[in-house]
């Protein structure tokens, strides 16, 4: 005679099953920037006849791209298209918008003819925000106290730049300048306003992210450089949704033309810390808490180009080698991506604009 079943485990198993769904639902969304292979930034030129065409055609799961309608003579320009276009190319992709956080630009549609950087010692800048001059000779660019509530409001009112961008159609912000903070003249005048620079930052880009979500819950942020920042700021790892890093083995001049011997090849001598040992180690850090890792890096020399591929996925870093101007796809493409996802340069007949 058979044995009489225990209805107890029978129950369990029942509403395991029937719980089953809602532990799905609780469970965190996967984060789309860990299916990228493949990247390429483009932040010029875009405005060029068949530029985008010939972005969209490329085979790069993820595009960083300048939006080009926030500069000054190109408010016109049609940036909902152009995502479009980029969007169609390659189904799934993911189009970032480039924004400087850590600078003011003078070419940008936010900048009042009335502004300037105070040129003497206790003069005054207008607006006050104005900090100092960009430090790599950008004389379109200037560093700024970014904690100031005037600039934050910018970016992230109902009516800021986030919410253009992301009403183009982009899903997310590629932003630039997070390493303002280590800046001397930053932390200087941060000092002076009693504010911690570095808390600063991600505070700012938290209250960037809300924006961004509000208007897309599912958008992305990705902040580039600063890699030292998780180590004073650990919450800063819950405020982004990846990292990228420029110069880790090679860097190039930001001046340089595409075809100058100048645009990269530039090794990394630095030791300690910043050599290309030291950052592959804190980089780490954030593949540890959860975040995927782009590597930027600039070479002429495909040699060089082929290392730092091969070093950096050997990491489980996802790299790109380009130009250091970055206004054309690289002709230093990742391994194994297709030919035909790199169509021959149209001719353009405009005059280049300098982003840089």
């Amino acid at each position: 005679m058979p044995r009489a079943l225990h209805p107890l485990p029978w129950i369990v198993a029942l509403f395991a099953v029937m719980l089953h769904p809602l532990a799905l639902a609780d469970e965190p969304a996967v984060n789309p920037l860990k299916s990228v292979k493949t990247f390429m930034c483009q932040l010029d030129d875009l405005d060029d006849p068949g530029a985008v065409d010939r972005l969209a055609k490329t085979g790069y799961d993820m595009l960083i791209i300048e939006p080009t309608f926030n500069i000054k003579g190109n408010e016109k320009f049609d940036v909902k298209a152009m995502v479009k276009t980029l969007h169609d190319g390659k189904p799934g992709r993911i189009v970032l918008a480039y924004l400087n956080i850590g600078e003011a630009e003078s070419n940008r549609t936010y900048w009042h003819d009335d502004w300037h950087l105070a040129t003497d010692p206790g003069g005054t800048s207008r607006p006050g925000y104005l900090l100092a001059p960009d430090p790599d000779g950008d004389a379109t660019s200037f560093l700024i106290r970014y904690w100031r509530a005037n600039w934050k409001r910018m970016f992230t009112n109902q009516k800021g730049i986030v919410s253009k961008i992301m009403d183009a159609g982009f899903d997310g912000v590629y932003l630039d300048w997070v390493d303002a903070c280590d800046e001397d003249k930053v932390i200087d005048a941060a000092d002076k306003d009693k504010v911690d620079p570095d808390k600063a930052m991600v505070d700012f880009i938290t209250a960037i992210r809300k924006a961004i979500q509000d208007a897309k819950p599912d958008g992305l942020v990705v902040a580039q450089n600063a890699p030292f920042l998780i180590d004073s700021q650990p919450k800063y790892s819950s405020a982004i949704d990846g990292v990228a890093f420029e110069d880790t083995w090679f860097s190039g001049k930001d001046d340089a033309d595409w075809d100058s011997p100048d645009a990269g090849d530039i090794a990394n001598n630095d030791a300690n810390e910043d050599s290309t040992g030291g950052l592959i180690r804190e980089y780490q850090k954030y593949r540890q808490a959860g975040l995927p890792v782009f590597t930027i890096d600039f070479c002429v020399n495909p040699d060089n180009a082929a290392r730092v591929y091969r070093e950096s996925a050997g990491a489980g870093f996802v790299p790109l080698v380009t130009r250091a101007s970055e206004d054309d796809i690289t002709p230093t493409p990742p391994p194994g991506l297709p030919l035909a996802a790199l169509p021959p340069p149209v001719p353009s007949v405009q005059v280049p604009h300098d982003l840089r």
